[in-house]
Parts: structure tokens; C-alpha cells; sequence
């Protein structure tokens, strides 16, 4: 059962969190573009609602990943509490920052006002903080200290 948990978990991650990271990476660029490309607001709608969709989605990597850990006896462990730390940092920060400020972009794009550029960078740095978590949680996943893969 164990290996079936990890399984999911893992492709749980790469299916949710994968989409996210690149779509909220995508953003601020073509929030800037958009009065000037012919599509570029329906780019911009298309790029917040998969950041949407699969953050929503995205709930079942720490639910899956919980279920794993129990599994395996690790739920005490330094690593996995980092990781859990970690994850909720980026949850929070996605829900509180990154989202919200897509949200306040579309609507300026959607109206046809310009983009102030200090505002494209403010969401990309969150963005970028947003990613740079969930690089360290993934490494945090592999490498495990105290890991028994002889790794």
C-alpha cells in the first residue's frame, strides 16, 4: 500500500503542482503583452484559471502525502515537518499573493488599462519565491536526510 500512496502522491505533484508553477511563471510576461498581442487577454484568462484549477487540484499532494508518510512511519521526521512547513509557506503564499494579484492584472488587461510594470514585478517575485519552495520541498522529497536509499 505504501508504494501505491507514494505513487500517487508523486504524480500528484507533477500533475498539480507542475502546472502552477509554470502557468503563475507565465503571467506576469503576458499580463505585460496583452494590450499589444491580439489573443493577449484570453492568454492571460487561460494562464490564471489553470493556476486556479490546479491548485485546487493541487490540495491532494500534502493529502496524498500525509497518507504516505504515515505509511511509512516518517511522520516525525526533520525532513518531512521542513517539508510540511514549506508547503503550507507556499499554499499560503499562492492563496494570499500570487492569485489575488492575477486577479487584480486580469481585471486591468480584461478593461484595457495599461499594466504598471512595478505590479507585473511584485506578482513575479512572489511567483518566483512560490516556485523556489516547492524546488526545495522536491529536494527535500529526494533527498531525504536520513534516507535509505544509500543516496
Amino acid at each position: 500500500m505504501t508504494h501505491v500512496l507514494l505513487i500517487l502522491h508523486v504524480l500528484a505533484a507533477i500533475v498539480a503542482i507542475g502546472p502552477v508553477t509554470v502557468a503563475a511563471s507565465m503571467f506576469p510576461p503576458a499580463a505585460r503583452r496583452a494590450l499589444d498581442a491580439p489573443d493577449g487577454v484570453g492568454t492571460v484568462r487561460l494562464l490564471h484559471r489553470i493556476c486556479r484549477v490546479y491548485a485546487t487540484a493541487g490540495v491532494a499532494v500534502p493529502v496524498l502525502g500525509f497518507a504516505t508518510a504515515a505509511a511509512m512511519g516518517v511522520l516525525g521526521s526533520g525532513w518531512l515537518i521542513a517539508s510540511i512547513t514549506l508547503t503550507a509557506v507556499a499554499a499560503g503564499l499562492l492563496i494570499a499573493f500570487v492569485l489575488p494579484h492575477q486577479d487584480e492584472l486580469l481585471e486591468q488587461v480584461g478593461s484595457g488599462q495599461t499594466v504598471e510594470r512595478a505590479h507585473t514585478v511584485r506578482l513575479a517575485m512572489s511567483t518566483g519565491i512560490f516556485n523556489l519552495l516547492w524546488a526545495t520541498v522536491t529536494i527535500l522529497m529526494i533527498v531525504r536526510p536520513g534516507s535509505t536509499t544509500g543516496v
